[in-house]
């Protein structure tokens, strides 16, 4: 089995993992969101990626997002801390840095619970 073989091979089985354990991906999503919404999946998409852009813009600017009952995006610092190489087991210290973090709203953490 050459090299391609085997990570196409790879890349089916973790396709069909996303797809058991219920992952969707952005295609998927636009689908979804088109078939909710009634409007062509072009224009799903093109609200999709509006969506994405704003927060986006939001989050660079350090600013909060709240969507109320689905959650909020946000900007936190992480601390310097210490860590370790896992090939050689030496420490080396991580640096501090921003992230975004995204907290589920109690609307999705009941439907999450429900299910």
């Amino acid at each position: 089995m050459t090299n391609f073989e085997k990570f196409y091979n790879k890349e089916i089985k973790l396709k069909n993992f996303l797809k058991e354990v219920g992952g969707m991906n952005k295609a998927e999503l636009v689908k979804r969101m088109a078939e909710i919404a009634e409007v062509p999946k072009a224009t799903a998409e093109k609200l999709l990626d509006a969506f994405m852009k704003a927060v986006e813009e939001a989050v660079s600017k350090g600013e909060k997002v709240v969507l109320v009952g689905f959650g909020s995006f946000e900007v936190v610092r992480r601390a310097e801390r210490a860590g370790r190489n896992p090939r050689t087991g030496e420490p080396l210290k991580i640096s501090a840095k921003k992230v975004v973090k995204f907290r589920p709203g109690k609307k999705l953490r009941e439907v999450v619970l429900k299910s």
